[in-house]
């Protein structure tokens, strides 16, 4: 595993690639939005905070529901996109700086939401700051896209990591693992009295925290299994908006996206990837509403 401080500095790359980023990353399933609102208890003109908005991929989403986002996004070209792409969408502030080093009130707002981004934050700090601004029994709510072990797909993804592999195998073998549904289920209820232990989990992320266990409580999981069929150009274009991108030479990125055409051409159909939108919620400790740590999962079908 790359050392904290190193890794999350990977997260510098996406303002690099910020055009491309806005193009090819997947938007956040509507059912599990929706769903973390009604956990959250919120609807128009409630407050929350988003940390990591990239180009507004998820901040779109909060604002159709009327809510009022405070967003923050620390690359100067990722957030000008994401005001393009979020004028007149409704009220939003954003505001370009890391959380590490921005001034919040305290117990401002009803939800804080982070999508594909908490992880890039120092975990030291992160989840004090997040508890920090919640109101008592405030909502956390972490979305990301997570690859999937899935019988329909598996012999791609396995080809596609085996390309990695040869020619980058210090990036393979940092790479997330992929589980199956029922598993990704049960890794997160044993975890469900740690927030971050239980997301830590999900991502292969550096980011649990004991302490953690003491601000959040009602840690609870939603799913949105996806089967995504993609051209070697599509597969290509997404790979080069990862932060493991940026790591590899020019050669390897030749190299990666030949492999990627050749196993195109040679299945004939398009390359197959399931992935696992995941919702992972969690409430800030001080409610009076708040429930035991108990076994709970709600999961909606998405695409094929």
């Amino acid at each position: 595993m790359e050392d904290g401080t190193l890794a999350r500095s990977y997260g510098a790359a996406f303002n690099d690639v910020a055009a491309e980023y806005d193009r090819n990353r997947p938007t956040y399933p509507d059912a599990l939005v929706d769903h973390a609102c009604r956990l959250a208890r919120i609807g128009a003109g409630d407050r929350v905070l988003e940390i990591g908005c990239g180009t507004g991929q998820l901040t779109r989403s909060l604002l159709a529901r009327g809510l009022c986002v405070t967003a923050l996004e620390p690359g100067n070209e990722l957030i000008a996109i994401a005001g393009e792409n979020l004028e007149d969408a409704g009220d939003v502030d954003l505001v370009n700086v890391r959380l590490e080093d921005v001034a919040l009130p305290r117990e401002r707002y009803r939800a804080v939401f982070s999508a594909s981004a908490i992880h890039w934050a120092d975990p030291d700090l992160s989840w004090r700051r997040i508890a920090d601004v919640l109101v008592p029994g405030g909502t956390l709510a972490l979305l990301q896209h997570f690859g999937l072990r899935e019988r329909r797909s598996a012999d791609d993804q396995e080809q596609l990591l085996s390309a990695i592999r040869r020619h980058a195998p210090d990036i393979a073998a940092g790479w997330p693992i992929y589980r199956d549904l029922e598993r990704t289920i049960a890794g997160v209820q044993e975890r469900r009295r740690n927030v971050a232990d239980a997301w830590g989990w999900l991502g292969s992320y550096d980011v649990g925290r004991d302490y953690a266990a003491d601000l959040f409580e009602d840690v609870k999981l939603a799913t949105a299994p996806t089967l995504i069929e993609h051209t070697a150009d599509e597969i290509n274009a997404l790979l080069a908006t990862m932060s493991f991108w940026a790591r590899l030479t020019p050669d390897q990125r030749d190299a990666l996206a030949g492999e990627n055409r050749a196993l195109y051409e040679r299945l004939g159909r398009p390359i197959r990837a399931s992935t696992l939108a995941a919702l992972v919620t969690a409430r800030r400790r001080g409610s009076q509403q708040a429930q035991p740590a108990v076994a709970d999962h709600r999961s909606w079908a998405s695409g094929t």
